[in-house]
């Protein structure tokens, strides 16, 4: 886990430093005095195992210049405004001067013979105080991000009123510093010695005429004096209006409570410089070390920046974010039918698989030698006094050889048949007893295929049974061959061959 540095405030108090460091719930308070104020403070940090990088510096009161300005109602530079003013309120030169100025809210009564003039609180410094105080931090390896009055800091631990007219009285050693608040802004402060209630009354009611009042709603006293008594205990009821203690905070009263040991006064002023908010009004800090705050026009510049930019991207983004989310549903859907899918494709592949499969067996079916339908056709052709001895089938044609009484009537009818041609005598015919032995070829019309689908369109032929023609024809009975085997003929019943 990352840890949270300490928030490190130090008040210079003439040849002594108040120093507050406050880290969550710890609260480290000391007083620095030494000739060498930067090495004693980097000293007290190490030994307390303190580690911060920045640290925010408070003045004392006496040692600033803090007006009331009236500036004329004209249009300009307003920080040049006020710089033009420096000389005439300053008791030192102002061009040595580091200043800071806030605009005053419209309370008291405003001034006779200026209509519409504007009213600034101008605090100022000489330069060689704000160089000792910003060598103090950078000797002890500290970077300073503020610089400002300590006493004005102390509206900061104090619940705010929204409306009313408060001084605030805050005790420290021998000096009282005087704010006078007009709400929750600071309007007025003064540094005043340690004296009793009566000058202190006096000096207030002074305050109220640079302030234009006539009058305070509230007192509030806090440091080194003594809790606040009764009206009549002290000359500070004589102004008419409540004393009490300044409404602390709740982390106020938590911080105050674990405070060290040591003047009381001191120690709230190092408190309130250490905890102070980040952005701080009349901070003397010079511009190069100051942090870049932006002002409301840049603010709001930034921010319609801000607001375009994130709109072109979602208008870039938004699109494309809602065609993924289209995608990853439409993928979804698609997960979700891919087993049918495969299902299907399974199925097709069995498909092609038998269609091949039957495909094949028809082409083998074709062209195929069909032998029982050739011996069919033969039986038919043939002549009663044929007989064959062989007959020869491939897929060039049919060769037979036999007896007949008369070979060379055979050719003619071979020739009728609708599925041989080229019938011819392959060998010459040789004369027997009573019969004359022939060798006859042919080949197939058409064609193997062309023969055999006109063979299966006339219905396949069937071998008849041993010793039983199956019709008149099978008289001359053969046994088929075997497809380019010599096939021997059967001799018919009561006959022997030859006869």
């Amino acid at each position: 886990m990352t840890s949270i540095r300490p928030r490190l405030g130090v008040v210079l108090l003439g040849n002594c430093l108040a120093a507050a460091a406050v880290q969550r719930r710890r609260v480290e308070t000391f007083f620095v005095e030494a000739e060498q104020p930067s090495a004693a403070l980097r000293a007290e940090l190490d030994q307390r195992r303190l580690a911060p990088r920045s640290v925010a510096l408070g003045l004392p009161r006496a040692s600033v210049t803090v007006k009331p300005l009236d500036l004329p109602p004209v249009d300009g530079d307003l920080r040049d405004m006020v710089r033009f003013e420096l000389e005439r309120h300053l008791p030192f030169p102002s061009e040595d001067a580091a200043f800071d100025f806030v605009s005053l809210p419209g309370t008291g009564t405003p001034p006779a013979g200026a209509p519409g003039a504007r009213q600034v609180l101008l605090v100022a410094a000489d330069r060689r105080i704000v160089d000792t105080a910003l060598r103090i931090a950078e000797e002890a390896r500290l970077r300073a991000r503020s610089l400002t009055v300590a006493a004005h800091d102390l509206v900061a631990l104090a619940e705010r009123p929204r409306r009313g007219q408060i001084v605030w009285l805050h005790r420290s050693g021998d000096v009282v510093d005087v704010l006078l608040l007009a709400g929750p802004a600071l309007v007025l402060s003064r540094s005043l010695p340690a004296a009793d209630d009566g000058v202190v009354a006096d000096e207030v009611r002074r305050s109220f005429a640079v302030t234009r009042w006539r009058g305070c709603d509230a007192i509030w006293v806090s440091g080194d004096a003594p809790p606040p008594g009764t009206p009549a205990d002290t000359p500070l009821s004589a102004l008419g209006a409540p004393i009490t203690e300044p409404p602390w905070t709740p982390r106020a009263q938590r911080l105050l409570a674990a405070a060290g040991e040591g003047p009381r006064g001191a120690l709230t002023l190092a408190l309130a410089v250490a905890t102070a908010g980040r952005v701080r009004p009349l901070d003397l800090i010079p511009p190069a070390l100051r942090a870049r705050r932006l002002s409301r026009r840049q603010a709001v510049t930034a921010g319609l920046v801000a607001a375009t930019v994130l709109l072109g991207l979602g208008a870039l983004l938004v699109p494309d974010y809602r065609q993924s989310r289209r995608l990853d549903a439409i993928n979804a859907r698609v997960s979700r039918l891919d087993p049918e899918v495969k299902a299907v494709e399974a199925v097709q592949r069995e498909l092609e698989r038998k269609r091949k499969l039957l495909a094949t067996i028809e082409s083998v079916e074709t062209s195929a030698i069909r032998t029982l339908p050739v011996l069919r056709e033969l039986t038919d052709l043939l002549p009663s006094d044929a007989w064959l001895t062989m007959l020869s089938v491939d897929t060039k044609g049919v060769e037979l050889t036999g007896q007949a009484s008369a070979a060379s009537a055979l050719i003619p009818l071979l020739e009728n048949s609708p599925r041989l041609e080229r019938v011819e005598f392959a060998s010459p015919v040789t004369r027997g007893r009573d019969k004359e032995q022939f060798r006859i070829r042919a080949a197939w019309e058409g064609g193997l295929v062309a023969a055999m689908s006109t063979l299966a369109a006339a219905g396949p032929g069937t071998l008849p049974p041993a010793g039983a023609p199956a019709s008149p024809g099978a008289a001359r009975g053969t046994t088929p061959p075997a497809p380019t085997a010599p096939t021997a003929a059967t001799p018919r019943p009561n006959r022997a061959p030859g006869q």
